[in-house]
């Protein structure tokens, strides 16, 4: 009934930028936060940021300063800029809802919990 899907991502020179989007699809009433997670080889899930329905934000200690995220709740989309890349950077990129409430094709609303998209990879390159 609901989909996240990342765009945006794709190959850096350490030191270069990259903006990463995530729109929801499906019949949207509202989004709790939503937040970037990545996933470098060998390496567990983290979270890179993470942003509050009202717009407040926070950060992993290693992309501070260097990223921002953003969020668009007329479009149902969320952003990440990321500036000064490193090679440490690079993995795959997840978008994360911790809630949507959509409507049901049969007309009532309804709820997905810790909604995930497909992932986007960013390359950085030393």
């Amino acid at each position: 009934q609901v989909q996240l899907v990342e765009s945006g991502g794709g190959l850096v020179q350490a030191g270069g930028s990259l903006r990463l989007s995530c729109a929801a699809s499906g019949s949207i009433f509202s989004i709790n936060a939503m937040g970037w997670y990545r996933q470098a080889p060998g390496k567990q899930r983290e979270l890179v940021a993470r942003i509050t329905r009202g717009g407040s934000t926070n950060y992993a200690d290693s992309v501070k300063g260097r990223f921002t995220i953003s969020r668009d709740n007329a479009k149902n989309s969320v952003y990440l800029q990321m500036n000064s890349l490193k090679p440490e950077d690079t993995g795959v990129y997840y978008c994360n809802a911790d809630r949507i409430m959509y409507l049901h094709s049969g007309g009532s609303l309804a709820s997905a919990l810790d909604a995930w998209g497909q992932g986007t990879l960013v390359t950085v390159s030393s």
